[in-house]
C-alpha cells in the first residue's frame, strides 16, 4: 500500500514558501501581547466550564478581559502611529 502523504511531503519539503518571511516573524512578534493575552483569557473561561464560577474565578476572568483589551488598545495604537490624520 502507497501512501500519499510521503510522496507529498517529498515534493514540498524543499519548498521555499514553507517557512515563514521575517515580515511574517515581526508581524506574529508585533501581535503575540495580544495572542497571549487571548490564551490567558481562554484559560481562564476553561476552568468554569464544569462549576460554578467562584469570586475568584470571576475576578481572574475579568482581570485577563482587561489585559486583552489593553493588549489589543496598544497594538491598534502601533498600528495606527504612522498613518497621516490618525491620533493626535
Amino acid at each position: 500500500m502507497k501512501h500519499i502523504v510521503t510522496v507529498q511531503e517529498t515534493v514540498t519539503a524543499f519548498a521555499d514558501w514553507i517557512e515563514p518571511t521575517d515580515a511574517e516573524l515581526d508581524a506574529i512578534e508585533q501581535e503575540m501581547p495580544a495572542i497571549t493575552a487571548g490564551v490567558n483569557l481562554l484559560s481562564a473561561q476553561i476552568i468554569t466550564l464544569d462549576r460554578t464560577p467562584s469570586e475568584l474565578d470571576q475576578q481572574r476572568i475579568r482581570r485577563a478581559w482587561r489585559r486583552l483589551l489593553t493588549a489589543r488598545r496598544e497594538q491598534a495604537n502601533r498600528t495606527t502611529e504612522g498613518m497621516p490624520g490618525v491620533g493626535a
